[in-house]
């Protein structure tokens, strides 16, 4: 969507808020030996106190409130109380909610206990290639440089970019136009405009360039296994830097 008016811009910013204190509240939750259904039960939790209404749930029918995925897994992984987190692991929790008409969207991975330095160098990169492209994300720029900024980063720390996860515009439904592709599109002409609302989520990895999907019908995995992470944020295009919906409270 494009924000109209402040009363667009009050929605959006009070759903970003739920939906980023959530995704904190069961990322400080994380540890080895709790589930991932216990996580997302925390999350639904959340949720149902503020009034929000789980995106995945209420717009695909998903199994859980929020998409947890692990190690190998890219993408809306399902909650399970039968799957502990192991040190070692990586985590990411992706929160995406509609709160009064308005959706938002975020995402973080994280590791659990001790991961190798090599994970913890990917979990490193991939946050750094989701401020490059935020950076990018200016007014009057063409959208494809989100993506050029993107793969460079996971070109410089020596890793890949999962392609066929795109990020999307967010506002009035979870998923709207334009998509934001985390590679470069040399074909794609669309200019940034101001007060475009813009999920920005690349996926870095440790070399897979695409998914497959998992038996469950939902998971999607990295082609090669491997391990892969996600940071994502809700933003509004300004003529600078742009409006962070998703951002930690202070």
């Amino acid at each position: 969507m494009t924000i109209d008016d402040v009363d667009d811009l009050a929605g959006l910013s009070a759903a970003g808020r739920v939906v980023a204190d959530v995704r904190d509240a069961m990322l400080a939750a994380v540890e080895p030996g709790i589930t991932t259904g216990e996580l997302d039960a925390i999350g639904r939790g959340l949720l149902r106190a503020t009034g929000a209404r789980s995106a995945p749930r209420l717009a695909y029918g998903f199994p859980g409130s929020t998409c947890i995925s692990v190690n190998h897994e890219a993408a809306h992984g399902v909650p399970s109380r039968l799957r502990p987190l192991r040190s070692g692991d990586l985590v990411n929790i992706d929160v995406s909610a509609e709160l009064d008409g308005y959706w938002a969207d975020t995402g973080a991975s994280t590791a659990v206990g001790t991961a190798t330095e090599r994970a913890v160098e990917l979990l490193d990169a991939t946050r750094l290639a989701q401020a490059d492209a935020m950076a990018a994300a200016v007014a009057g720029a063409p959208l494809r440089h989100v993506g050029r900024v993107v793969e460079r980063r996971a070109r410089r720390h020596g890793f890949t970019v999962v392609a066929d996860l795109l990020g999307h515009g967010v506002g009035r439904s979870i998923h709207e136009s334009p998509n934001v592709s985390s590679v470069e599109d040399r074909s794609d002409r669309t200019i940034l405009w101001e007060g475009l609302v813009l999920a920005i989520e690349p996926f870095l990895a440790m070399g897979a360039t695409h998914t497959v999907e998992g038996d469950d019908g939902w998971t999607l995995l990295t082609d090669d296994g491997g391990l892969v992470a996600q940071f994502e944020h809700t933003v509004v295009i300004t003529d600078g830097h742009p409006l962070v919906l998703t951002a930690s409270a202070a």
